[in-house]
């Protein structure tokens, strides 16, 4: 719809249903290109493939780590971007509104850091804000839908969009006086968002599982939280993995730079054991 619909900026891509169709895609794509389960969620089956040696095995996750078996993949050209952003979109009663970029680093399709604002050049915000009022009008409703884009230079490529609160949006929790979890609220229940206000600069920070446990428990909650302006909000799921997301970090600063330094530090403080 995006490309095809819309004609939006992207990738270059395929989809494909076989191992067949999907190694006839990389051969047309060339390397390095990153391959996705079209269901997925937080970068389970996602791969970049960089070699030869790689394909098979990207294939073989594709196929297991995606919420459906047999699954459909795209496969997309790498972009070498600049910046990764999420821009906010909430459309409403009172129209569509956007909050301020938020830029996030992701390893593995999960994000890590979030912080807002990101800075952009006032033509490149305009591209970013034309992109996402299209794809989410073209997708109807009203809520709260988190677009991701990438930026290379001055040109915006249309990544993907969810159509709820974002992860990376987290960071709103802290750095605007309404969170994205109200604007989705206020936009759901047909009341009026009005203007969406940065508080100050602002980052969040992802806190991690190392080990396998069914009962998890948090330790270094003390320590981050006399880390200045520190916020936690712990997700009080039942089991851990490694790297399975368990909390995340919050804080504000002068600066987006002091702000991430402390949202990192918090996060860092806090251990999860079994």
């Amino acid at each position: 719809m995006a490309a095809e619909e819309l004609g939006l900026r992207t990738s270059p891509y395929r989809f494909a249903e076989t191992e067949t169709e999907y190694r006839g895609a990389i051969a047309a794509l060339g390397l390095p290109c990153v391959v996705k389960p079209v269901m997925s969620s937080s970068g389970k089956g996602q791969s970049t493939v960089r070699t030869e040696a790689e394909i098979q095995t990207a294939w073989n996750y594709s196929q297991s780590g995606g919420r459906t078996k047999n699954a459909k993949v795209i496969v997309e050209g790498f972009v070498n971007f600049d910046t990764e952003i999420t821009l906010l979109t909430v459309r409403a009663i009172d129209g569509t509104h956007f909050c301020p970029p938020i830029g996030h680093v992701q390893i593995s399709g999960d994000y890590r850091e979030s912080w807002q604002p990101c800075p952009l050049a006032p033509d490149v915000l305009r591209q970013c804000q034309e992109v996402s009022s299209k794809i989410t009008e073209a997708l109807g409703g009203w809520g709260l839908f988190g677009v991701e884009l990438f930026i290379q230079g001055e040109t915006v490529y249309f990544s993907e969009v969810s159509p709820r609160p974002h992860d990376t949006g987290m960071v709103t929790m802290v750095s605007q006086s309404m969170s994205e979890f109200e604007l989705h609220v206020r936009a759901i229940a047909g009341l009026p968002i009005g203007a969406i206000d940065l508080v100050s600069p602002g980052a969040s920070a992802v806190i991690l599982a190392t080990e396998v446990s069914d009962r998890p428990q948090f330790t270094g909650i003390d320590q981050a939280l006399q880390i200045p302006t520190s916020k936690l909000r712990l997700f009080g799921k039942p089991s851990s993995h490694k790297n399975r997301r368990m909390g995340v970090a919050l804080a504000l600063g002068s600066t987006i730079e002091e702000a991430r330094e402390r949202a990192k530090a918090a996060a860092d403080a806090v251990k999860i054991i079994g």
